[in-house]
């Protein structure tokens, strides 16, 4: 179980993102600095309980129209080997110390936990709040999911996602340019969904990762 520690961070995980966010290929904002917020997400737990698993949706003000991401992150009490070119930064945490954070498509414990997601073997916890499930959080899937062993082999960016190549050859899409829906995906052997705070007090729900063969 993950526990949630309501401390400082030096810097924000807002204000690491505002830099690292713009040199991703995904990014659909102009020159201008992004304008982020926290809008949600949610978090996984690590058996071992050694790696912060966090699925944040961070909505950026920036341009004409907000735009919602989803920014898969790990935390780490030391780097992770051969993983220089996925650190998103380091801060440090007042109680923990400092922690190293990862974009977390290329952490196996992340994808390990989301597979376990989407074949129900596991719980979406609550972004916030220690050892309370995130009900917003729905999953699916029509077949089981690999094994996930090593580091890994197979991570591309695209304009729109993030592609992970598993174990079987089959394909985790985590979409980071985030389409809000009430539509369940077709045509994939797994989905998770979830939600944030979009304008106002409305809730935005979209299709945040899928499994397909």
């Amino acid at each position: 179980m993950a526990i949630i520690h309501h401390t400082t961070l030096k810097p924000t995980k807002v204000e690491l993102l505002t830099s690292w966010l713009p040199t991703r290929p995904w990014y659909q904002g102009g020159p201008a600095t992004p304008e982020l917020t926290k809008a949600g997400g949610f978090r996984l737990d690590d058996p071992a309980s050694e790696v912060g698993i966090e699925f944040m949706v961070a909505t950026d003000a920036s341009g004409p129209a907000p735009v919602a991401y989803l920014v898969p992150l790990t935390y780490r009490g030391a780097p992770l080997d051969g993983a220089e070119h996925a650190l998103v930064g380091t801060m440090e945490h007042g109680v923990l110390g400092k922690r190293w954070a990862y974009d977390g498509c290329h952490d196996p414990v992340l994808l390990a936990e989301l597979l376990a997601l989407i074949e129900g073997r596991t719980q979406a916890m609550a972004q916030s709040i220690t050892d309370t499930p995130d009900h917003e959080v729905t999953r699916a899937s029509t077949a089981a999911c690999p094994s996930v062993e090593g580091p890994l082999s197979s991570v591309t960016d695209t304009t729109e996602s993030t592609e992970l190549r598993v174990g079987d050859g089959k394909l985790v899409r985590v979409h980071r340019v985030l389409r809000p829906t009430s539509l369940s995906p077709e045509g994939v052997l797994g989905h998770v969904t979830g939600a944030w705070q979009a304008a106002g007090d409305a809730r935005a729900r979209a299709v945040f990762v899928t499994l397909h063969s």
